[in-house]
C-alpha cells in the first residue's frame, strides 16, 4: 500500500506533462494552418505549411517590435538583478555584521507578500519618480521584485563554498571587492546561471507590471503585446496568426530550458542544502 501515493503522484505528473506537451504541439502545427482550414477541422494537421501565418505576425501584428523591447528589457533586469543581489547575498554569507541574519529575512519576507497589497502605493511612487509608461521604470520594477529570490538562492549557494581560497587572497593582499569578483563569483557559477535562467524567463513572461505601468503600444512587451494580439485577432477571425504569435513567444524560452535545464537543477539544489 506504501507504493500507492507513489504511483498516483507518477500518473497524475505524466498525465500533466502529457497534456501540457498535445496543447504544445496541438498550437504549434495549428500556426501553419490557413484560417479556414482550421475552421474546417481544429484538430487536422495542415495541408501545406503556411509560414506566412509567422511573417504576419511578425511584422503585421508588430510581434518583431514586442520581442526587441521584451529581448533587451529581460537581458538589463537580468543582468542587474543578478550583480545586486550576488553582491548583497555575498556579504550576508561572508561578512558577519549585527543584523545580518535580519537582514536576510527582511528579504526572505518580500517573497511572501502578494503584489496586490503594494500595488496601488508602488504605482504612485513610481508616477512620482516619472517612471511609469518607461522601459527604465520597468527595469528597476523587475529588479526590486526579483532580489528577494536571488538573494535567497545566492546567500545559501555561497554558504556551501569553501572559504580558504579567498582567505589565501585576502593574506596575499587582496581586497574584498577583487576576492569577491576574482574568487566568489567563478566559484558560484552554477548557482549564478540558475538563478540568471529562472529571473530570465520570469522576467520574459511578465504580464501583471507591464500591464500596469505601460500605455503606449511601441512600448510593450511581449506578454502585453500578446494581449493586443488576442483581441484584434478575434475580431478579425485570423486564429492561425494568433497562434504563430503563440509559437514566436514560447520558442526562445524552451529553447533555454532544453539547454540549460541541469545548470538549474543543479544551481537551485546546491543553493537549497545550506540555504
Amino acid at each position: 500500500m506504501h507504493r500507492l501515493p507513489k504511483l498516483l503522484a507518477i500518473l497524475f505528473m505524466g498525465g500533466y506533462c502529457l497534456s501540457s506537451l498535445i496543447a504544445l504541439c496541438w498550437v504549434t502545427y495549428t500556426s501553419f494552418k490557413a484560417n479556414p482550414e482550421f475552421f474546417a477541422s481544429t484538430w487536422a494537421l495542415p495541408a501545406e505549411l503556411r509560414w506566412s501565418n509567422y511573417a504576419y505576425a511578425w511584422d503585421n501584428a508588430e510581434i518583431g517590435r514586442y520581442f526587441f523591447n521584451t529581448a533587451y528589457i529581460t537581458a538589463l533586469a537580468t543582468s542587474g538583478t543578478l550583480l545586486a543581489s550576488a553582491m548583497a547575498a555575498y556579504v550576508l554569507s561572508r561578512v558577519p555584521f549585527r543584523f545580518s541574519r535580519f537582514t536576510f529575512y527582511l528579504f526572505l519576507s518580500a517573497m511572501m507578500v502578494p503584489p496586490m497589497l503594494y500595488l496601488f502605493p508602488l504605482f504612485v511612487q513610481m508616477r512620482h519618480l516619472h517612471l511609469t509608461n518607461s522601459h527604465f521604470g520597468l527595469i528597476v520594477l523587475y529588479i526590486a521584485t526579483g532580489l528577494p529570490f536571488s538573494i535567497f538562492v545566492l546567500t545559501g549557494f555561497f554558504r556551501t563554498l569553501p572559504t580558504e581560497m579567498e582567505e589565501a587572497a585576502l593574506i596575499d593582499g587582496a581586497s574584498p571587492w577583487r576576492t569577491f569578483w576574482t574568487i566568489a563569483l567563478p566559484l558560484a557559477k552554477p548557482g549564478l546561471i540558475a538563478v540568471s535562467i529562472f529571473n530570465c524567463i520570469n522576467y520574459w513572461n511578465e504580464f501583471f507590471w507591464s500591464l500596469i505601468l505601460l500605455r503606449t503600444g511601441k512600448l510593450y512587451t511581449l506578454a502585453r503585446g500578446l494581449q493586443t494580439l488576442f483581441w484584434n485577432m478575434s475580431t478579425e477571425s485570423r486564429w492561425t496568426e494568433l497562434f504563430a504569435g503563440l509559437v514566436i513567444v514560447m520558442l526562445p524560452l524552451i529553447v533555454v530550458f532544453i539547454l540549460l535545464q541541469n545548470r538549474i537543477t543543479e544551481g537551485l539544489t546546491v543553493g537549497a542544502l545550506k540555504g
